[in-house]
């Protein structure tokens, strides 16, 4: 099997603790990552990566984003995101992370540059390990 370089860090945002602890579990057990930021929502994902920004760190190389969330949604989440300023340039990918796949929200993936993919609920290592593959 190819060695797969880990990533420095990524960004989970969902609101699943249950969904949120196994990802962190087999994010470890493949050597996914040097750091795992989650947020429960759009809104406070938005901060805190504005807030990274400000602080003049990087953004995280990946983004697992759940699409039903409280108080701001995936997809208003990718509204807001497209507007954060970059200063880097450094290619953020964000993978949506779904327990179904509806054809509309594939449709609709298509408008967004940055998302690379779709993943069904749960991660399993075999997916983190291709998203490993895609960013390399």
């Amino acid at each position: 099997m190819m060695e797969l370089k880990k990533i420095q860090s990524t960004c989970i945002i969902d609101d699943d603790p249950i969904f949120i602890y196994g990802t962190r579990r087999i994010m470890k057990e493949v050597d996914f990552c040097d750091n795992i930021l989650v947020f429960n929502n759009g809104q406070d994902a938005i901060e805190g990566l504005k807030e990274l920004i400000d602080k003049g760190e990087d953004l995280p190389e990946v983004l697992f984003l759940d699409l039903n969330m409280p108080i701001m949604n995936g997809w208003e989440f990718l509204e807001d995101f497209v507007k954060i300023p970059n200063p880097d340039g450094k290619k953020v990918i964000i993978y949506i992370i779904s327990s179904s796949v509806d054809p509309r929200d594939l449709e609709r993936i298509r408008n967004y540059k940055m998302v690379n993919n779709y993943i069904l609920k749960p991660l399993s290592p075999q997916d983190l390990e291709n998203v490993l593959r895609d960013v390399a």
